[in-house]
C-alpha cells in the first residue's frame, strides 16, 4: 500500500496532453485549482483547491522535474484536506506523470508513491482518497484534451 498507479489513453496528440499538465491554468481547469506560480523544477506552485465543497483549502505542489512530452513530477501531502492540521511536518508523497505515445492518442499514467511514510493514523484514508482520486482525475484531463 505504497504507490497508487492509474492510465489511460487520451485521446489527443502528446503536446496537447503535456500542455495541459505542464501549463499550470490549464492543469487547473481539470484538476480543479487555482495555482499562482507557472511550473518550475525545484519550485513551488501554490494556491486553491477550486473542487465544489473543497474550496476552502489550500494547495501547494513542489516541482520535482520536467522532462518535456516525457515525465512530469512533483510532491504534495495527500488528502491535507483538514484545514486545522498543520501538515507541513509531515513527509510528501510523490506523483509522477509519465507519457508516450499510444494508438488513439497519448498514453498517459500516474503514479503516486510514498504513502509507506505518512503517519499511520491517515495512512489508509489518504491512500484510498488519492486511488479514487487519480482515476477522476485520469478521466478529466482526457476530457479536458479531447476538447
Amino acid at each position: 500500500m505504497d504507490t497508487i498507479a492509474k492510465s489511460i489513453v487520451a485521446p489527443a496528440p502528446r503536446a496537447r496532453v503535456w500542455s495541459a499538465l505542464t501549463d499550470h491554468r490549464q492543469f487547473g481547469e481539470w484538476f480543479k485549482c487555482a495555482l499562482n506560480e507557472p511550473f518550475a523544477a525545484g519550485k513551488k506552485a501554490s494556491g486553491r483547491i477550486t473542487y465544489p465543497g473543497y474550496e476552502h483549502l489550500k494547495m501547494e505542489i513542489w516541482i520535482e522535474a520536467i522532462e518535456p512530452e516525457h515525465r512530469f513530477s512533483f510532491r504534495w501531502h495527500p488528502y491535507a484536506v483538514d484545514p486545522d492540521v498543520d501538515y507541513s511536518k509531515e513527509p510528501t508523497t510523490l506523483v509522477t506523470f509519465n507519457m508516450a505515445d499510444a494508438t488513439g492518442g497519448t498514453r498517459l499514467e500516474v503514479t503516486e508513491s510514498g504513502f509507506d511514510q505518512i503517519p499511520e493514523a491517515r495512512r489508509q484514508k489518504a491512500f484510498e482518497m488519492n486511488s479514487g482520486g487519480w482515476a477522476q482525475q485520469m478521466k478529466n484531463i482526457a476530457d479536458y484534451v479531447k476538447g
